[in-house]
């Protein structure tokens, strides 16, 4: 016990530089895990508050669970969610090591800041505001899209009606709000790299195609192992803000814009019944944490030191 009091006061610095984030994981990661008993009852509000409501709430087991499986839309949202998970992670994986080095071989270093702001900012701005942009591409009467379109003697497109087209917008719209953001720490990890080992390469009469796929890639796949696992943790989480605010909630559109969590919020909007909404979040986390163990091990068996944990 003495020796761990010592450790303590030897580290003090280190653990004071720890505890903020010590504090706001406690608050908004631990502690919310207790209300995850909400999925096994039937939550009810009562005036004394929170816990009191979820400590007199009924009991039902798996009775919650049954909302997200008991009907026909179960299949479509989850698969909906998946595709549209897989197609991100694989597509913006690309996008970002590619953009990451294309902006790593920009001479003008100046200039390749001001590429990376413009690249950077869409990420932080709301999906509110994305939805806007969107709208005004794609509105039928007064859409920038529509006008192009009618320029070559076609028929405008009523898009927020045509569920077919919804898959390609939602894709592109989430690859070019984040993809920018993904590319710093690709950028971050290509900066460094040894440079030695290009200049030997060039020495060695390597052309920049043949640096870029026995050099950068190589050395980049522990961080674009450990991004993709993070990312597949999520696989079952769909923003919300994506495919709620940007195609305008439209119902013509469930059948292409509606995931998990979409459906959940509107069952919860519909209902009120917080025990349904807590299942599906506890659903979704455990899955995700079974993903995450599984490909952690594929990786760790592949590679030892490639595995994030």
């Amino acid at each position: 016990m003495a020796a761990f009091f010592k450790n303590l006061l030897k580290n003090k610095v280190m653990l004071l530089m720890v505890l903020p984030g010590a504090i706001w994981f406690f608050f908004f990661s631990y502690l919310p895990l207790v209300g995850t008993v909400a999925a096994f009852k039937q939550y009810r509000f009562s005036r004394e508050g929170f816990w009191a409501s979820l400590a007199k709430s009924d009991w039902v087991g798996w009775d919650n669970f049954k909302f997200i499986f008991s009907n026909n839309d179960a299949l479509l949202i989850t698969r909906n969610t998946l595709l549209y998970n897989l197609a991100i992670i694989f597509l913006g994986l690309i996008f970002a090591v590619g953009l990451a080095i294309l902006l790593s071989e920009l001479i003008n270093k100046r200039l390749a800041k001001i590429y990376q702001t413009g690249m950077f900012l869409p990420y932080f701005l709301s999906w509110v505001i994305v939805g806007y942009f969107v709208f005004s591409f794609l509105s039928f009467d007064r859409g920038m899209l529509n006008q192009v379109i009618g320029w070559f003697g076609l028929q405008p497109i009523q898009w927020y009606s045509e569920a077919k087209y919804w898959p390609y917008i939602l894709v592109l719209v989430a690859l070019w709000k984040a993809v920018g953001y993904n590319s710093i720490v690709y950028l971050a990890s290509i900066l460094g790299i040894d440079k030695s080992l290009y200049e030997a390469a060039m020495i060695d009469g390597a052309s920049k195609w043949q640096q870029i796929r026995n050099i950068t890639l190589p050395l980049l796949s522990p961080i674009i192992i450990i991004m993709t696992l993070l990312a597949v943790g999520r696989i079952f989480y769909a923003d919300f803000g994506l495919f709620y605010q940007v195609p305008r909630d439209s119902g013509t559109l469930y059948a292409a814009t509606n995931v998990i969590d979409t459906y959940v919020y509107r069952g919860l909007k519909t209902t009120g019944e917080i025990g349904m909404s807590t299942a599906a979040g506890l659903y979704q986390s455990v899955v995700g944490f079974v993903l995450v163990l599984i490909s952690n091990y594929v990786v760790r068996r592949m590679d030892k030191d490639s595995s994030l944990f």
